[in-house]
């Protein structure tokens, strides 16, 4: 019965010990939790709650896309899938012979119009001598009617005297009045050929007119051949090539993109209720889907000028029928500052995912 009675206590005193140690177990565990509770309680007061995260977020680059601006069979292509090209490197050359056989003959145009001009400044400078000759006689008419109207009113008098007979007087009325209309016909002719110096200018300046044209319509011919000859507007990587050789392009028409992959940036879709302490300047963390391992720096370079739904095709219409408020999203641009080894693989389009501490202040 003693042995028994002795059992039993060591049981108990076993028990409670285990008791005793699992409470001290669990009050460290809850001293553990207690504390990195308050660690990271007094973290998110401090930071946390001042960090605003997104993963819709999408690298971006400003491409270009290559389009003719003139129709033809392409003759030849110099790039291929994904290759990099710098700013001004022909593409491709579409056939040119119509373009050049048109610019040959608005050069011809341009000659005979420069032929019609030379003609029409000889023939004003063949002119002048018959203005000069026309004004001579007008001035030697005008100076042979005076005296002849002098010489008619002398022998008037003459002949009232009884000077001189009256067929003398009537010979000087005959001479007055032939130099009288000999000074008309001067004044006609002087007339004439005052006209026709007019005349010849007048078509002096319609050729020189036509020349001018011609030399548009040509410079006009010289820009579509030139235009045969597509050329990178920028450097970067060929993508989305689509044309091929002999294909009849039109213009307009997309044959390929050119991608400044080393100038992708990236944009970020907060919601309204996070860009409240949003700054131009302040610097954000970002992980790339594509290389998660590593957290590359972004600065913050603007901001859109509206929200997502304001820039769609059918933008929402809340002024009717039942409202639902729907928290809209803001675009945010970002310039990433990716180190060396992955400027040349941050392609646009890849995913990621952004965070930003809006309790520092822009530059920090």
């Amino acid at each position: 019965m003693a042995a028994e009675d002795q059992t039993s206590q060591n049981n108990a005193a076993q028990d409670a010990a285990k008791t005793r140690r699992i409470k001290r177990g669990l009050l460290g565990v809850v001293s553990v939790a207690a504390v990195i509770g308050a660690v990271f309680g007094v973290q998110w007061w401090l930071h946390g709650r001042f960090v605003e995260e997104t993963n819709d977020a999408y690298l971006r680059a400003d491409q270009v896309t290559v389009s003719p601006k003139v129709s033809g069979y392409v003759k030849a292509v110099y790039v291929a899938d994904n290759q990099a090209v710098v700013a001004g490197q022909p593409l491709l050359k579409i056939d040119a012979v119509n373009y050049e056989a048109s610019l040959a003959a608005q050069a011809a145009t341009i000659e005979a119009r420069q032929a019609d001009l030379e003609t029409a400044r000889r023939q004003i400078e063949q002119q002048q001598p018959a203005v000069t000759q026309a004004e001579a006689q007008l001035k030697g008419a005008q100076d042979a009617a005076a005296f002849a109207g002098r010489e008619a009113e002398r022998y008037r008098l003459l002949s009232e005297q009884g000077a001189e007979t009256a067929q003398r007087y009537a010979q000087a009325l005959n001479d007055r009045d032939q130099a009288r209309a000999k000074l008309s016909a001067a004044l006609a002719s002087q007339e004439q050929a005052r006209r026709q110096t007019a005349t010849l200018s007048a078509q002096a300046d319609q050729a020189r007119a036509q020349l001018k044209s011609a030399q548009a319509q040509a410079r006009s011919a010289q820009i579509n051949v030139d235009d045969t000859v597509l050329r990178a507007a920028i450097a970067g990587r060929v993508g989305d090539r689509s044309v091929r050789l002999g294909q009849f392009v039109q213009p307009g028409g997309r044959l390929m993109s050119i991608v400044p992959v080393s100038q992708t940036y990236l944009v970020a879709n907060f919601k309204e209720t996070q860009i409240g302490r949003m700054r131009v300047g302040q610097h954000a963390k970002v992980k790339l889907d594509a290389f998660s391992s590593r957290e590359i720096d972004a600065v913050i370079d603007s901001f859109a000028p509206g929200t997502g739904a304001q820039f769609a095709l059918l933008p929402a219409e809340n002024a009717t029928g039942n409202f639902t408020k729907i928290v809209q999203r803001v675009p945010v641009r970002f310039r990433v500052l990716a180190p060396a080894d992955l400027r040349e693989r941050l392609l646009p389009g890849l995913s990621a995912s952004i965070s930003i501490d809006t309790s520092k202040a822009p530059g920090r």
